[in-house]
């Protein structure tokens, strides 16, 4: 049996495990939580390495990335570090490959017409292949890093954008503790309604669960969600604020949606490869093999097929 581990600074409440065949090969997933305590984390990685076949690193990034620049966290060093032996990923390599399928699926298989549509993009630094993909679909966009990320409300409108505003603040912000940059921990079950008008202008919102709930308003009638790891209670609450449907980019598994760094590592142990040889064009072939496809919820009785 592979065993594949997500350590993640995020709040261990999200923990899970699940035990599932994929590609004929019996998988071990578990994911365990530190509660933003990232000397735990790492040691757990050392604990650990060597004895797993995979590592998912949740609740963090190793790199963000905006036009064709990636710029490395300086806090995510100290994980690699400590995963010597057995591979470690962030979820990027699927960020950049399956989240764009979610659009095209969007598009072709649920039939979703995207040109003009009014999109907020909490945070495209940490998943620009999802955000490129609605820009190249016409989708009429925000883009909230600077306010999601980094509280300065100042909403963005275009890629291009972003990477001139990347190229000036991502040096200086990879430098800054993790922690400022995304909840972990206990922040992670905070929330505080802001930028309200953002939510209620979009027929989209789209990119990291955390982000996206941290401060939406309790009214979301019509709305549709495109994330990615997301628990039942989760669920609950997006139909009790109206929300009309929930994509995540990753399949259910055993009554959740894992994150794409949890995916990732599934598709590293199942090619036994180190990450570094791993080409994008190997996880999509890797992604069709598994017939992966995007969970669709239907969240309000009237619109459920």
């Amino acid at each position: 049996m592979k065993h594949v581990v997500s350590i993640s600074i995020g709040s261990s409440k999200r923990d899970h495990r699940a035990e599932l065949e994929i590609l004929g090969e019996r998988f071990l997933i578990e994911r365990i939580g530190t509660d933003g305590d990232m000397d735990k984390a790492v040691e757990l990685i050392r604990q650990l390495d060597g004895k797993v076949d995979a590592f998912g690193l949740g609740g963090m990034d190793m790199y963000i990335y905006a036009g064709n620049r990636r710029y490395t966290i300086r806090d995510s060093k100290r994980f690699s570090s400590a995963a010597e032996r057995t591979p470690l990923v962030d979820g990027s390599g699927l960020k950049n490959t399956l989240e764009r399928k979610v659009v095209d699926f969007l598009q072709e298989k649920m039939q979703l017409e995207l040109k003009g549509r009014r999109l907020l993009m909490v945070a495209a630094v940490d998943r620009f292949g999802m955000a490129e993909a609605f820009a190249l679909a016409g989708c009429d966009m925000v883009i909230g890093d600077l306010m999601f990320g980094l509280g300065i409300p100042i909403p963005l409108h275009n890629l291009r954008t972003l990477a001139a505003v990347a190229r000036v603040a991502a040096p200086v912000a990879v430098r800054l503790p993790f922690e400022v940059l995304y909840p972990t921990g206990s922040k992670q079950e905070q929330s505080k309604v802001k930028y309200s008008r953002y939510y209620h202008w979009a027929d989209i919102i789209a990119g990291d669960y955390l982000f996206i709930s941290r401060h939406m308003p309790e009214d979301l009638r019509g709305k549709i969600i495109v994330t990615n790891t997301v628990t039942e209670d989760d669920v609950t609450g997006l139909r009790r604020r109206g929300v009309e449907m929930l994509i995540t980019s990753t399949p259910n598994l055993c009554g959740r949606s894992f994150g794409t760094n949890v995916m990732e590592a599934v598709l590293v142990a199942l090619m036994g490869k180190r990450p570094e040889e791993i080409m994008p064009e190997d996880y999509l072939a890797m992604l069709d093999a598994l017939n992966f496809t995007p969970r669709v919820e239907y969240l309000q009785a009237s619109t459920r097929c």
